[in-house]
């Protein structure tokens, strides 16, 4: 089981605090944390376009942001929004994550710049997706992995279904119940991702399905102890 800290928007452009999600990602267990990249034009409709705007990993900051995971000692990757941020990205990451939806496309048997770009770097893409991947013309793109995906922010348990989770490589969550993410590891997920925060109490953006440092380190807990039971 790989697990996936998303850090996503919660760090506020803070490299601080940046630092210590970082930390608190690899004390718990976690293989990666995770950023995101986009146009500060993608924020424009936000009312917060210009807080939010800071914590896109971009040209300017990403050495900054691979020195501090290199500190702790955890390997970071990323979600690029747009296809130039392939480039920048590349250098750095190991793999990347396509959100579920820049994934569409694909599973209607088309492809798209981001996809072209992700192509040319032969690297691990990890995407979400609502829907079991088949049939899919991968259009030369390799090495893919799919993670069953609802995208509500946040989702009820009403809205999941794990029938099928086998046929998906792992679960991106978007719950703010701790049974959800477990249940979809138990079940047979193979790739974790979880959304975290610093404190529930201030108003970073992702708060509404992220957990705090000691709900993940519980849920990597009990995802491990899990691991050791023979199947």
């Amino acid at each position: 089981m790989r697990i996936i800290a998303e850090i996503g928007v919660n760090w506020n452009g803070d490299f601080n605090l940046l630092k210590e999600m970082m930390i608190e990602a690899k004390s718990a267990g976690c293989d990666y944390v995770k950023l995101q990249a986009f146009t500060k034009d993608m924020t424009k409709e936000h009312p917060e376009s210009e807080r939010l705007a800071k914590t896109s990993v971009s040209k300017e900051n990403i050495q900054k942001i691979d020195q501090l995971a290199n500190e702790v000692c955890i390997e970071w990757f990323c979600t690029p929004m747009f296809p130039e941020a392939v480039d920048f990205l590349d250098p750095y990451v190991k793999r990347f994550k396509i959100r579920e939806l820049d994934g569409r496309p694909l599973l209607e048997n088309k492809t798209t710049p981001l996809f072209e770009k992700l192509k040319k770097t032969n690297k691990e893409i990890i995407i979400s997706t609502v829907k079991v991947p088949s049939d899919i013309k991968y259009h030369g793109l390799k090495n893919l992995k799919w993670l069953y995906c609802v995208p509500k922010y946040p989702c009820d348990l009403k809205d999941f279904d794990f029938t099928e989770i086998k046929k998906f490589d792992g679960f991106s969550n978007h719950s703010n119940e701790i049974i959800v993410p477990i249940t979809a590891a138990v079940l047979g997920a193979n790739i974790l991702e979880i959304h975290i925060t610093s404190d529930k109490n201030k108003d970073f953006f992702d708060n509404n399905v992220s957990f705090d440092y000691s709900e993940l380190k519980e849920i990597v807990r009990m995802i491990r102890l899990a691991e050791k039971i023979k199947k």
